[in-house]
């Protein structure tokens, strides 16, 4: 039969299957803003990591004569200082490094609290019925609940005490990552809930269930993998949120240590020297802002990317 159809028809039809990331990896690069977010994202994760090994300065390291440090202080862009000084003369470029790791780590893990438990309750709600009343109105609570004042009642509440188990600064790590976390779920768990209860009542699913399958086995092989792309975006924008949130407490002065740097932090030390040195400010502002920028094209971009129905065009 191979021999009366044209090699390029037997070449097709012998072809392995495409993959299906490949798919959404080539729909993914159509977003051009998609594509320049994940290169702004990833150019700072990389400076983040290989930082302190191109500029070894110690960010917490000040001039212990005091002439030196007098003069030190609040300097400009220099050769010596390409982000300038700080008011005690600390190196602001090392401290911009140590400080994305930390705003970065807590958009990180903040995301994959709230996405975790957003989703578990999404497919609760979504897949059993006697569940979705009580989950959705929990859900409605903490959408009711104002989310800022919550969090720095949360840190004045616990600071101290988890700075005395953990020492201040895994202390305030972990308070702030686990107030954002269960705080930021709500939306997550709407939008699972709403893919659980169409995907609920579609024909493969119906089929599971008419042979048996349990409700944990349905649920981890025919329902979650088919709401990945809600909860991927959901996660993009996740970390976002998390990381504007950790500025906003850190810029408050509830954040973490003074002399533990967080974009944050920088913004809430500089914001006394804007006027005379706005270059204390443009630096950790510029970098807040190109990483939630750049998070919120990649979400839009995954978006699409998932969508089977956009990636067939």
């Amino acid at each position: 039969m191979t021999d009366t159809l044209p090699a390029a028809q037997v070449d097709a039809a012998l072809r392995p299957p495409r993959n299906q990331w490949r798919d959404v990896w080539d729909q993914f690069k159509t977003h051009k803003g998609a594509l320049v977010g994940f290169s702004v994202f990833a150019t700072l994760l990389v400076a983040i990591v290989l930082g302190p090994w191109l500029w070894p300065v110690d960010p917490k390291f000040i001039e212990p004569n005091a002439v030196k440090m007098l003069r030190l202080r609040n300097q400009g862009p220099s050769l010596g200082y390409p982000f300038g000084t700080d008011q005690l003369g600390r190196d602001m470029l090392a401290r911009m490094i140590a400080g994305g790791k930390v705003s970065i780590a807590v958009g990180l893990v903040a995301m994959a609290i709230s996405v975790t438990l957003g989703t578990m309750i999404g497919v609760l709600a979504g897949y059993f019925k006697r569940l979705d009343g009580p989950l959705m109105r929990v859900t409605d609570l903490f959408l009711a609940l104002p989310l800022l004042p919550l969090l720095l009642v949360m840190v004045m509440l616990f600071r101290e005490t988890l700075a005395g188990l953990m020492g201040p600064e895994l202390g305030t790590f972990v308070l702030i990552v686990f107030a954002i976390g269960i705080t930021s779920w709500m939306q997550s768990a709407r939008i699972v809930r709403g893919e659980v209860l169409a995907l609920k009542e579609r024909e493969f699913v119906l089929a599971a269930r008419s042979i048996g399958t349990p409700p944990r086995r349905l649920i981890l092989r025919h329902i979650l993998p088919n709401v990945m792309s809600p909860i991927m975006v959901a996660a993009t924008l996740g970390i976002a949120s998390a990381i504007i949130t950790e500025s906003a407490l850190s810029f408050l002065g509830l954040g973490f240590p003074p002399d533990f740097p967080t974009w944050g932090r920088l913004l809430f030390e500089g914001v006394e020297y804007m006027q005379q040195f706005p270059s204390r400010v443009i630096g950790p502002g510029l970098a807040i802002s190109l990483t939630v920028l750049s998070v919120n094209y990649i979400g839009d971009g995954l978006r699409d990317a998932l969508d089977p129905r956009i990636r067939g065009r």
